[in-house]
Parts: structure tokens; sequence; C-alpha cells
């Protein structure tokens, strides 16, 4: 019941080291640039406009198969 678990017995890390590590880890992070980002970003728009007509033709054919077999 009272047992000190290793949590409780371990000493805690000064939030003043933490904050210094993330921003040190921070500074190791590569930002795209402009242009590199637009293209990327028009890649995703892209794809995920294709991926809606697909699902969409998808759903239509679907849907014409199934009041087809209703029907009947």
């Amino acid at each position: 019941m009272g047992e000190n678990t290793a949590k409780e017995a371990a000493p805690k890390a000064p939030k003043k080291s933490w904050f210094k590590g993330l921003k040190a880890e921070f500074k190791k992070i590569v930002w795209p640039d402009k242009k590199s980002l637009a293209r990327e970003s028009a890649a995703v728009v892209a794809s995920t406009i294709a991926l809606g007509i697909i699902i969409k033709i998808l759903d239509v054919i679907i849907n014409y198969g199934i009041e087809f077999l209703m029907s009947l």
C-alpha cells in the first residue's frame, strides 16, 4: 500500500534542461523551402481530387448494380 515506486524515487529533471533539449531538437528540423512546399501541397491536392473521383465513379457503378439487382 505505502510502497515507493521507481517513479517517485527518481529525481525530477529541471524544466530548464527540458526546454533546452526541446530547443536543440527544433534546431535540427530541416524546414522545406517554398518551392518544394508548393509542389508537395499540389501533389496532395491532386491525389485527393483523383481519389475522390475514383470513389465517386465506383459509387455510381455499385449503386447502378444494386438498383439493377433490386429491380429483378
